[in-house]
């Protein structure tokens, strides 16, 4: 690109609230990048739970009910009321906010100190913003769209360590984009769990973004893999590796589930949904099993017996900012040819409502994808 507009196009976030308070314009001035960061064009972003999470409050400690009930206007916010609404994970944006943490872009500027030949590459941008260096980066880190402007937009600034160039790879850039945050999450939530060949996997809310690529991570990796969906998607998860799909609404679904598993407790069990649920997963992990949890849609506050805990000798894990090695590891299974992102529909960014109402509605298959418009 021989010379960048002044001007993009782009999605503000003004504040905590629902749909109105997303804004598309075409007049936000192009970010410059300074010492050590990239600018890249971004070719097609994601959508995720984490950004609708972020834009309506959803990780306010006041919260306790799901993510569609926040959606739906039970808020915690008012117009004096705009802090501690991420909750545990990070500092309160400033407004406005361009959000976004999937982003597929090619870099076209390189600000100071920048490895030359990263310009013109095609990249995948990590969304965690931290020092990997650093040991004290879990109390320092960012992320994209709250901390930092991210893929909401013709082009994001990012640092240049968070840029990776892609491997040879056929997948379009609507399935690269779906990488970083869902893809990234899913290795992060298997990583951290200690995921090995052999291990027996049951994964809710597995045909979601993050769901399809812990199946096909799982997979990749040699694991039985057993997934909780509504039973109009099983054919299609099936086809993305689970060894098995039950219906997650069905009233004997636990013991559907231990069948499905040769009548076996389960080694792992990978939760995205939370909700009344978590006591029943607990009860079908081996003694000596692991829990992993990225996310609540179904709501964050559970009842725990500390006996199944102790007396099982299980281990939890909480999996939010990737650890250091995560995206890497990640590119490692593309170039293998262990992902293929599933796709539920694009859109232009322009259409960004239309695109987190089809989201929330939760009858897909995959991801959602935003794409800019064209220079």
């Amino acid at each position: 690109m021989s010379r960048l507009p002044l001007t993009m196009a782009g999605v503000q976030l003004t504040g905590y609230g629902g749909f109105e308070a997303l804004h598309y314009r075409e007049d936000l001035p192009v970010p410059q990048p300074g010492a050590g960061e990239a600018l890249l064009q971004v070719l097609a972003a994601g959508v995720n739970n984490a950004d609708i999470n972020a834009r309506v409050g959803w990780y306010a400690k006041t919260v306790s009910g799901d993510t569609a009930s926040q959606v739906a206007g039970k808020t915690p916010n008012s117009s004096d009321d705009t802090n501690g609404n991420m909750g545990d994970w990070t500092g309160d944006p400033e407004f406005p906010r361009i959000q976004g943490l999937d982003c597929l872009g090619r870099v076209v500027a390189l600000g100071p100190g920048v490895d030359p030949r990263l310009l013109n590459q095609k990249a995948l941008v990590q969304p965690y913003l931290y020092d990997p260096q650093d040991p004290n980066w879990r109390e320092t880190v960012g992320f994209l769209g709250s901390d930092q402007d991210g893929a909401f937009a013709q082009f994001i600034k990012v640092p240049a360590r968070n840029v990776h160039p892609l491997p040879a790879t056929s997948l379009s850039d609507q399935q690269l984009a779906t990488l970083p945050c869902s893809g990234g999450t899913a290795m992060n939530m298997l990583r951290a769990a200690g995921l090995r060949a052999g291990d027996s996997l049951l994964i809710t809310g597995a045909s979601g973004g993050v769901g399809t690529f812990l199946i096909q991570i799982a997979k990749h990796a040699g694991a039985q893999v057993v997934a909780l969906a509504d039973p109009s998607k099983a054919q299609a998860l099936q086809t993305l590796g689970a060894d098995a799909v039950i219906d997650r609404r069905a009233p004997n679904w636990p013991q559907q589930a231990r069948t499905a598993n040769q009548g076996q407790a389960f080694s792992l069990v990978a939760d995205v949904v939370g909700g009344p649920a978590f006591g029943t997963l607990l009860g079908l992990l081996a003694r000596g099993g692991r829990y992993v949890v990225a996310g609540a849609i179904a709501g964050p506050l559970v009842e725990l017996d500390l006996r199944t805990l102790y007396l099982k000798s299980l281990s939890f894990f909480g999996s939010a900012a990737y650890e250091p090695g995560t995206f890497e590891a990640l590119l490692a299974v593309l170039a293998d040819g262990g992902l293929n992102p599933a796709i539920a529909g694009t859109y232009p960014l322009a259409e960004i409502q239309a695109a987190q109402e089809a989201f929330l509605r939760k009858t897909h298959v995959g991801s959602f994808v935003l794409i800019p418009p064209p220079l």
